[in-house]
């Protein structure tokens, strides 16, 4: 179903001339980076990601339209009111189940990203998760931008070896949070500024 979906929308906005930033998002990886590696705790509604602005973050940055493609682990059942939520900012949302030793999410992230490869599109990836590099990595070539969005300090150390890769922060560059998280953030010294702590 998410093929044909994809397939349909791929089609339309060909039709149109127009190119796309698909943005796939690891929602699993993203909710479980956040938890447990930032807050130590399950982040609370205000402290969660507006998934709204990474697609507005995506059209501008790249300057054409963007669509995302939430993925969810629904083995315990779907969460009806945030899938809702996400449809109704325009999210395609890929609730998926399978075995209890089977990655779920990743595999179908993993058959998107080669499914994206003989079309005309760029992409964006939003998790940390190393196990994506190799299908990042067959993406990578003009025309086709290819990105990832995440925590800078905690995206796997593979995504730096690709050359090509255009790498964003989920809270600085993207700014999908209403208040600063706790974070330790190596700050590059064109951008250091005494004053955010001394006033």
């Amino acid at each position: 179903m998410i093929r044909s979906e994809l397939l349909t929308k791929e089609t339309d906005l060909s039709a149109a001339d127009s190119r796309t930033t698909w943005v796939l998002v690891d929602g699993e990886n993203i909710d479980a980076t956040l938890g447990t590696s930032i807050l130590n705790r399950r982040p609370q509604p205000d402290e969660r990601p507006r998934w709204d602005r990474l697609l507005a973050f995506a059209g501008r940055e790249w300057a054409q339209s963007a669509r995302g493609v939430f993925f969810l682990n629904a083995s315990s059942g779907i969460p009806m009111a945030f899938v809702q939520a996400l449809k109704a900012m325009d999210y395609i949302v890929v609730p998926l189940s399978g075995e209890p030793d089977e990655k779920v999410v990743d595999i179908a992230i993993q058959r998107t990203l080669r499914a994206l490869d003989s079309r005309s599109a760029d992409v964006m990836l939003v998790s940390h998760d190393g196990d994506f590099i190799e299908d990042i990595a067959g993406l990578i070539g003009p025309p086709r931008r290819v990105g990832v969005v995440s925590f800078a300090e905690f995206r796997n150390v593979g995504f730096n070896s690709l050359a090509g890769l255009e790498k964003f922060d989920l809270e600085y560059d993207a700014r999908v949070f209403d208040a600063p998280l706790s974070r330790i953030r190596v700050i590059p010294i064109g951008e250091f500024d005494p004053t955010t702590f001394l006033d």
